[in-house]
């Protein structure tokens, strides 16, 4: 494995192996790994002959300023990490070689980017796009791996792909959990124990929604959630929304759509956890 801090360092080590006819795969993360992005990185080795993945704490998709500075940095169990997952490049730039000058691109994907996420966190999807053209335009892989855990993030980067027309397969991978249900995140890290044991009242109640909802509309599933949400300790619900999972845009009855899924960000004391539950696909 190699660890390389500048584009042309990465082009120069991809080309020798592009020329040998090996197919790239690209894993795009902010760093504080854990088991999720091991099994993007797992995956991204089986399929492909030169694996890179990317670290890097992206200044331009936090439009909070203070949650980028609490964003948790472990660069060197990051980089263990990758090294028995069998990643080949490890790109890990400064935030000056990836904006050597303001990005002034903007991107517009409504209504994907205008609902949840997109309504809470203005701008932030718009960083999100600026990164992610920057490491395909650098990097040209083949395939790049995304986690569902991020759902409306991989439909926006999916239609990105379409609209700029990258000639490459974007991967989406499923949730991984711990075994008591709550869905990794980086973020984990910044909870208490009592928060730790809170938060797993979020995937409960998602599972337990998708059994609610076998024989409920979706109006009473959504209250269901908001109201189990609200009688947690420690939680406060900012969105629950129930939509099409291609078009992120809210249900009204399960009949509007093959593919439903519910998408829920929730305040754990002063961590923001997202995750989401499939109903219908």
């Amino acid at each position: 494995m190699k660890i390389v801090h500048t584009i042309k360092d990465l082009q120069a080590g991809l080309s020798v192996l592009k020329a040998q006819g090996k197919k790239v795969g690209l894993v795009p993360t902010m760093g504080a790994l854990h088991a999720g992005h091991a099994s993007l990185v797992k995956r991204c080795v089986a399929e492909n002959g030169v694996t890179v993945v990317s670290v890097f704490v992206n200044p331009t998709q936090f439009n909070d300023k203070s949650d980028l500075e609490k964003y948790p940095r472990t660069p060197e169990a990051d980089c263990r990490l990758l090294e028995a997952c069998g990643a080949t490049f490890v790109f890990v730039p400064s935030v000056a070689e990836m904006y050597p000058e303001p990005d002034m691109r903007q991107f517009s994907y409504a209504p994907l980017d205008t609902v949840m996420e997109g309504a809470f966190r203005p701008g932030h999807f718009n960083g999100v796009c600026q990164i992610v053209s920057k490491l395909f335009d650098a990097v040209t892989p083949d395939r790049a791996y995304f986690g569902e855990k991020d759902f409306q993030q991989l439909a926006i980067i999916r239609e990105m792909v379409r609209r700029m027309n990258y000639p490459l397969e974007i991967v989406g991978c499923p949730i991984v959990r711990e075994k008591d249900g709550l869905a990794l995140s980086s973020r984990n890290a910044r909870l208490s124990a009592a928060e730790r044991k809170n938060a797993l009242k979020i995937s409960q109640t998602l599972f337990e929604s998708r059994t609610f909802a076998a024989s409920h509309t979706v109006a009473e599933t959504q209250q269901f959630v908001e109201d189990a949400i609200a009688a947690a300790p420690g939680l406060r619900l900012e969105y629950f929304e129930l939509v099409d999972g291609n078009t992120l845009q809210k249900i009204a009855s399960w009949e509007d759509t093959a593919y439903a899924v519910g998408c829920i960000t929730v305040f754990c004391g002063e961590v923001r956890l997202i995750d989401n539950i499939k109903y219908k696909e």
